[in-house]
């Protein structure tokens, strides 16, 4: 049940279909997945059992001295990226100094590359700390994830690693004013003996009304793309993926597939 970890601070760049010529941060261990959720389809691998030891992060310093090395080498070598994309093993808002990382890396991005967007790829568990809802709220792109529209649904596809609803994930989404991204995987298949299904129509129709409350800017969907931990996930048919978009845009948001 190994995953793909990312092996360095900063990334890239990378030609990322969502984000162009991206460039990618990753605040977390480079020896193991640290994240508040054990999705079932993470590409990085399911958590590591807790261990005592706290994981050993990088702190802010040497994480945009790391940056603004690459910064740069980029700058040297002519090569300008379109995104400043925040993402790597796990969720980068549970690093304790990510205010001071974002507005660091503000800063640099202004400095070298004034057009490039400041992205955050988050699973949304860390929205109601004050820190963290102010650091995103001065980014360009929030991409936060919503992959379900019941409770039970939530807790069996994120399996999220204190007490928290998809409920309260919602509240928190809607405070944006719409200023954000939504990425949802659709995906089913039977995960230690029982079913795990976000496609049925009852699903779709608590996520559509999640979306309706939120009105983010975009919504994007996709599927398993990489190895899972569980090879008993499908790959839903994009025609279900193309189906669902539309119910999206009768709403008046707009959404893509990412197939």
């Amino acid at each position: 049940m190994a995953g793909i970890l990312f092996d360095e601070i900063v990334f890239g760049p990378v030609k990322s279909r969502r984000f162009g010529v991206s460039l990618g941060i990753n605040l977390l261990p480079l020896q193991g997945k640290f994240c508040s959720f054990n999705c079932i389809y993470c590409e990085c691998g399911l958590n590591e059992a807790k261990k005592k030891e706290k994981p050993v992060l990088f702190t802010a310093a040497e994480i945009i001295a790391s940056l603004q090395s690459r910064f740069e080498a980029l700058k040297e070598g002519n090569l300008n990226p379109d995104n400043i994309t925040f993402a790597g093993n796990g969720e980068p808002t549970l690093h304790p100094e990510f205010e001071a990382i974002i507005e660091n890396t503000i800063l640099l991005r202004d400095k070298f590359f004034p057009k490039a967007h400041i992205t955050v790829l988050s699973n949304a568990t860390r929205l109601d700390h004050a820190h963290v809802k102010r650091a995103l709220m001065r980014i360009d792109n929030n991409v936060l994830k919503l992959d379900a529209g019941s409770n039970n649904t939530f807790q069996a596809i994120n399996q999220p690693t204190y007490p928290v609803t998809v409920e309260k994930i919602v509240e928190e989404l809607k405070s944006f004013g719409g200023n954000l991204t939504i990425q949802t995987m659709l995906i089913r298949g039977e995960v230690e003996g029982k079913w795990v299904d976000n496609t049925t129509e009852e699903e779709l129709g608590l996520w559509l009304g999640h979306i309706n409350k939120i009105k983010p800017k975009l919504v994007m969907l996709y599927p398993i793309d990489r190895q899972t931990p569980y090879k008993t996930l499908e790959k839903v048919p994009e025609a279900e993926f193309q189906a669902l978009a539309k119910r999206i845009e009768d709403l008046g948001i707009k959404a893509e597939v990412f197939y």
